[in-house]
């Protein structure tokens, strides 16, 4: 795949294994950037065998500039909605390393995925974004997409999801 429209001049190519030190080094980044580095207790192997292993359960596609630097990622996996009865994708993370925002790498990532939607025949696209970040979702906003109101995420983990699930 590569995303050239749009005056976009990088291009937008699907990980391989031999990415993944720099994937990961982007993760951390992310995390880092999040002020949530204490939170982050996934490894590079883990990352490794979520994307190229024998299971693997997420995709990621990278954005590269025409020098060849890697200047963000988008990483997802599909999801299902039985209201649609289709698939979706859901993502993830999106990041765009400091040095190389607003050279249209986020929004290159975002038509690549929203591409994908439509070749697979798929219903939606769909990812979270802290109500804080309002660059961000100003971002989101300038290319069409809306906040899904009415609904609050949960998420069960550590001690409650142990207790749950015993």
């Amino acid at each position: 795949m590569s995303e050239k429209s749009g005056g976009y001049e990088g291009e937008i190519r699907t990980a391989r294994p031999e990415d993944l030190v720099e994937i990961y080094a982007m993760v951390t980044e992310l995390a880092a950037y999040h002020e949530a580095l204490h939170e982050l207790r996934a490894t590079e192997e883990e990352i490794g065998d979520a994307l190229f292993g024998e299971d693997a359960m997420a995709c990621a596609y990278l954005a590269r500039t025409p020098q060849g630097a890697t200047a963000g990622f988008a990483l997802w996996y599909r999801n299902f909605s039985t209201w649609r009865g289709r698939p979706g994708i859901y993502l993830e993370d999106l990041y765009v390393r400091p040095a190389f925002r607003g050279g249209g790498h986020g929004k290159a990532l975002l038509a690549a995925l929203a591409r994908t939607c439509v070749e697979r025949g798929y219903e939606r696209l769909e990812w979270s974004v802290l109500d804080s970040n309002t660059s961000t979702v100003a971002f989101y906003e300038s290319m069409g997409a809306h906040p899904h109101t009415g609904w609050t995420e949960f998420r069960l983990t550590g001690e409650s999801l142990r207790q749950l699930g015993s």
